[in-house]
């Protein structure tokens, strides 16, 4: 099976299972969950010791993968240490190029002072280079950090995020962290749509303010 419909049908799958849906498997098919990391996808019980490792997804309570983001001008931080203590969000985007990501990122943007009353931290990333990415903060008028020429290939085998082949970039994924750099929750794009929005990331965190109280 090659690696591209392997992701596809563990996409299919894992969308369902958050839909609530039971998906109905052919008899020979087995889908494993080894620990916390890798999802994997057995495509014939017989053939279970060639099982092919599609991707790692991050799950609400794994810890978030050290990630070094670099901003224009050569500024590097670490994710999450850079959010520590605060909840924090983490977005990959597709590029400069695409409304999709653009409209998210003006999103949180304008909600930056509400976020920052809510006690949430935003950093944003994708494998633009640096002169697109400052040309993109100054036309959207960001302030919070954006990293640039991420390596896509490195960011998808620690975080599970797909990778579109060609040209080589980050589909939309979104991770909201909690103070000690634990994944709250988690949004996979294999596409244009799907993504965190602010407004629910904020009436989340005051939800998990107010139920630690």
């Amino acid at each position: 099976m090659s690696v591209d419909l392997s992701r596809r049908l563990t996409n299919n799958l894992y969308h369902s299972v958050l839909a609530g849906h039971v998906p109905q498997l052919h008899p020979n098919s087995v889908v494993s969950r080894h620990g916390p990391a890798p999802l994997t996808l057995l495509t014939d019980k017989r053939s279970a010791d060639h099982e092919e490792t599609v991707m790692t997804l991050l799950h609400p309570g794994d810890s978030f993968p050290a990630l070094p983001l670099t901003q224009v001008g050569g500024q590097t931080l670490t994710v999450p240490d850079a959010l520590a203590d605060n909840f924090g969000v983490v977005l990959f985007y597709r590029g400069s190029w695409c409304p999709y990501c653009t409209a998210q990122l003006r999103a949180f943007q304008r909600a930056g002072e509400r976020l920052v009353e809510t006690g949430i931290k935003v950093v944003a990333l994708s494998v633009d280079d640096e002169t697109t990415t400052a040309e993109m903060i100054k036309k959207l008028g960001l302030t919070f950090p954006v990293g640039h020429t991420a390596d896509a290939d490195a960011i998808s085998a620690a975080t599970g995020a797909f990778v579109n082949p060609e040209p080589v970039y980050l589909q939309s994924t979104g991770f909201l962290l909690d103070p000690s750099g634990k994944v709250v929750v988690s949004v996979y794009s294999s596409g244009a749509i799907g993504r965190l929005v602010p407004d629910d990331v904020i009436g989340l965190v005051r939800n998990l303010r107010e139920r630690a109280k």
